[in-house]
């Protein structure tokens, strides 16, 4: 395995945004926590949980960033296993994979070899793991390592062991990543990736996460006002609120959950994509959901968690992968039967509604054959005078006057009733 390749690739080139490196090792923490939680369910943890909490501290004299669980832990066995040989083994691999990937997905890549982890070492000229496994009679694990292949790993005892359970990773900022002991720049990255993660993120003594963000629950469980609240929440800057939404939530054949809002939009003008965020386990991934969501769907706004869709690999094989096109199916279909309810609903609030969802429902039936076999039932055209018909009635309302030669229904249209007046 010649893993002297992959340090200088991890280090320098590996993400073009270094800040994830935050990221995958709360996610780490986070998986820690939650595995410990899931033996105490299961009995095969019988000891006091504590307080589950992950904690994120920084300390601009002695140069360190901590990352703190009191999850799994590992003994010294496990750090070895875990941290060396899965993350050693699937180098090659990655460094074969890296070289034939696009520049874009470069930064995506990682994880998939076990990797996340050593993301840390971006921004770092040093990082330890002092760990205390939860198993009995167990000793303290703490491992160092430089960057390099080489590392440390031995278990300290009496006053040098670790006296709690679970994790501290113990980040050395190298000299050319002084903003990440900056405050302030640690809980922007917080709030971006963590901020709805399903265990206590604490920064500096402050909470920053919202654990059961309301797409987790049920919509039986939700008002009105607690989505209009979450849009808000989304996009503080919006001056105007959602004119409907759809909460996604399937667990067969993939797992997807979320919350679509249509937005209002009078004009092209006014679209503005990458409002769509995608999460993984409610770990903020991208809003970057082209070939997850439909493209004449890249106009809503809103949230979209799904563990099924591939994160570590080229945008290109994304749009290939069976789960994805699923997705995409499905989020067709959810908005498609919405507009079909609220049609057969209200039908005047819908034709209220109509100045701003007619662009999306026109754009959905040029592009998607699917969609436009259910749209036809509810688009509207708007005659001169300002009615607005579904295509069955307006055939019906002017078939009697407007026929060919043939017989057949001839539909007249203007851009510009007033100036082509003389015609219509």
């Amino acid at each position: 395995i010649h893993t002297e390749n992959i340090f200088p690739i991890i280090k320098k080139f590996l993400y073009s945004d270094h800040e994830i490196f935050l990221r995958e090792l709360v996610s780490n923490a986070v998986d820690a926590t939650q595995k410990l939680q899931s033996l105490a369910r299961q009995g095969e943890f019988k000891g006091e949980l504590g307080e589950l909490k992950v904690r994120v501290t920084v300390d601009k004299d002695t140069r360190k960033i901590t990352v703190s669980d009191h999850g799994l832990g590992m003994t010294a066995e496990e750090i070895k296993k875990y941290i060396n040989q899965i993350a050693f083994s699937g180098a090659t691999e990655f460094v074969e994979k890296y070289k034939e990937t696009d520049a874009q997905a470069k930064d995506q890549i990682i994880g998939q070899f076990g990797l996340g982890f050593y993301s840390a070492f971006m921004v770092s000229k040093e990082v330890e793991i002092w760990s205390q496994s939860y198993k009995e009679d167990t000793l303290t694990a703490h491992w160092t390592c430089d960057g390099s292949t080489q590392y440390t790993i031995d278990e300290p005892t009496g006053e040098h062991a670790k006296a709690e359970r679970g994790t501290d990773v113990v980040l050395h900022v190298a000299d050319d990543s002084d903003e990440f002991l900056e405050e302030a720049r640690l809980r922007t990255i917080l709030t971006k990736y963590c901020k709805f993660l399903p265990v206590p993120i604490e920064f500096e003594g402050e909470l920053i996460n919202d654990t059961t963000p309301i797409w987790t629950k049920q919509p039986a469980d939700l008002t009105d006002e607690d989505y209009k609240k979450f849009y808000r929440e989304l996009y503080p800057m919006s001056m105007d609120e959602p004119l409907f939404w759809i909460h996604l939530n399937v667990d067969y054949p993939f797992n997807l959950t979320g919350i679509l809002y249509f937005p209002k939009v009078k004009d092209e003008l006014q679209f503005s994509r990458n409002k769509i965020q995608l999460y993984s386990r409610q770990v903020f991934i991208t809003d970057e959901v082209k070939d997850v969501v439909p493209e004449f769907l890249m106009l809503l706004h809103g949230v979209i968690d799904s563990p099924d869709i591939p994160l570590n690999v080229s945008r290109s094989f994304l749009q290939a992968d069976a789960n994805v096109r699923k997705i995409n199916t499905y989020i067709t279909r959810k908005v498609a039967d919405k507009l079909g309810e609220l049609f057969r609903k209200d039908r005047a609030g819908y034709e209220e509604k109509w100045a701003d969802i007619g662009m999306f429902v026109k754009y959905g039936m040029l592009s998607d054959d699917k969609f436009y076999e259910r749209a036809k039932d509810f688009v509207l055209l708007k005659s001169v005078d300002g009615k607005l018909y579904t295509l069955t009635e307006y055939t019906e309302h002017v078939q009697a006057n407007q026929q060919d030669k043939d017989g057949n229904t001839v539909v007249l249209y203007t851009n510009d009733a007033e100036a082509q007046h003389g015609f219509v």
